[in-house]
């Protein structure tokens, strides 16, 4: 048990009823939600670059690589909510109280990297939406981001149920777009079974004028796997009441948070899927034609891209699904980053200024990119694709603390990890170490 009587997100931790019965499906009714804002960072416009390239550059050969995240990012998010369940500590919260000073801050500075390059991807998302939709210039469409801190404040004054709601229709809303996209788009139903299969062709040399098939495929394991989600999801997982002095309780908590958890993943694996195999049925042969959010939109209305099915109709419906998508991104980009301040720092600040000053503090580097790049978006975009692939690389400094925190007897009681379950975890996390330092020199 946690010393800290900072309780995470005070505004909402412990503020949803739980029925006080076995009844699965009222049970499941009632833990739906968290799931779904962690969803949200498993197809965030940073995703889209990375599919939909992929698919376009490689076909559907990287469609394993999004099946072995999804995976990957299952086991992590219930490691991570069950912390948070068992210890009443978000990954922040914990990670600082079993650090040594130098160790937390150095955790909190990686992380804050990460949290900008996470912000990268949604905030130009939504700034190119509204441009694209809406004609906005790019860079007064990033100062109206900064209004989403604002209104999630709204939101939170009627109960976090409403704002699961939200988000839980934005998902829909993107996956019943996507499908209507991929169904006219005719994919090869073999190509996408064979594409589920693992192939050496990862390690190949890269097509001329083409990004490496390990870059992209780091790239969609950083932008499926995030770190940010990780910290999200175990102080999330404690908004639903539950009597901690009841192992039964906490045990039926734990189970239904790992049922949300993958029902709303899996979710996020089909969107995923549905991105990559739209970059293959629809742009194969035109990578570098659609390597930038507007190049996409103006695809999708161009015959000699997008086809027979090329309509003015059909780009607006993916600019509505990245504004969505956006929107969505931002939401929990804010609540992560007050997650993250409050428990590495401390902090005693109200938490609108921390919201505020947190998201201010993540813009200043989109701001910084859009004066420089401002008028040249594939630039934007290939940045998108490296701040993926930062993602990736800070991903470990995020896995070994949860693995270590969630396999420790003390801390966890009967709820540790199963021993395959740490041994498997730590196995990815190497794996991902090894396969980042090689992408690094191959960059460098």
């Amino acid at each position: 048990m946690s010393s800290h009587k900072k309780v995470s997100l005070s505004e909402i931790n412990q503020s949803i009823d739980t029925p006080n019965n076995n009844h699965f499906w009222q049970n499941l009714k009632a833990f739906l939600g968290p799931g779904a804002l962690v969803a949200v960072g498993y197809m965030d416009p940073g995703n889209w670059i990375t599919s939909v390239v992929g698919g376009a550059s490689y076909k559907y050969s990287l469609l394993f690589v999004i099946l072995i995240s999804s995976l990957i990012a299952m086991q992590l998010q219930q490691m991570a909510g069950k912390l948070g369940i068992v210890t009443h500590m978000d990954l922040a919260q914990a990670t600082a109280h079993h650090s040594p000073k130098w160790l937390r801050y150095s955790l909190w500075v990686i992380l804050e990297l990460a949290l900008m390059a996470t912000d990268l991807a949604e905030v130009l998302g939504s700034a190119i939406a509204l441009n694209l939709l809406f004609k906005i210039p790019i860079m007064i469409a990033i100062l109206l981001t900064v209004l989403d801190v604002f209104l999630l404040l709204l939101l939170m004054k009627f109960g976090f149920k409403k704002i699961e709601a939200i988000v839980t229709t934005l998902i829909l809303t993107i996956l019943a777009i996507f499908t209507y996209l991929v169904a006219l788009s005719h994919p090869s139903f073999q190509g996408i079974v064979e594409g589920y299969l693992p192939s050496a062709t990862l390690f190949e040399s890269p097509l001329p004028g083409y990004e490496s098939q390990l870059t992209l495929a780091l790239g969609i394991v950083g932008a499926t796997v995030m770190p940010h989600n990780l910290y999200l999801h175990s102080s999330l997982s404690q908004t639903r009441k539950i009597n901690h002095k009841d192992k039964n309780d906490v045990r039926k908590a734990v189970r239904f948070m790992t049922w949300d958890s993958n029902l709303q993943l899996s979710l996020a694996f089909v969107v995923n899927s549905l991105l990559l195999i739209l970059g293959a049925a629809l742009f194969f042969g035109h990578a570098s034609e659609i390597s930038a959010f507007s190049q996409m939109y103006n695809a999708l209305q161009d015959s000699t891209i997008a086809g027979a099915i090329a309509s003015s109709t059909l780009s607006t419906l993916f600019a509505l699904a990245l504004l969505a998508s956006g929107q969505n991104s931002t939401i929990t980009g804010t609540l992560t980053g007050q997650i993250v301040m409050e428990g590495f720092l401390h902090m005693r600040l109200p938490q609108w200024f921390i919201r505020l000053a947190t998201r201010l503090f993540a813009l200043l580097p989109v701001m910084i990119v859009a004066v420089l790049f401002g008028h040249q978006e594939k630039t934007l975009d290939q940045l998108l694709v490296y701040s993926q692939v930062f993602l990736s690389i800070a991903l470990p400094f995020s896995i070994f603390p949860l693995i270590y925190l969630t396999s420790k007897k003390s801390l966890m009681g009967e709820f540790t990890n199963a021993k395959w379950n740490t041994i498997l975890g730590y196995i990815v996390s190497i794996i991902l170490t090894v396969l980042n330092v090689k992408l690094l020199f191959d960059i460098f």
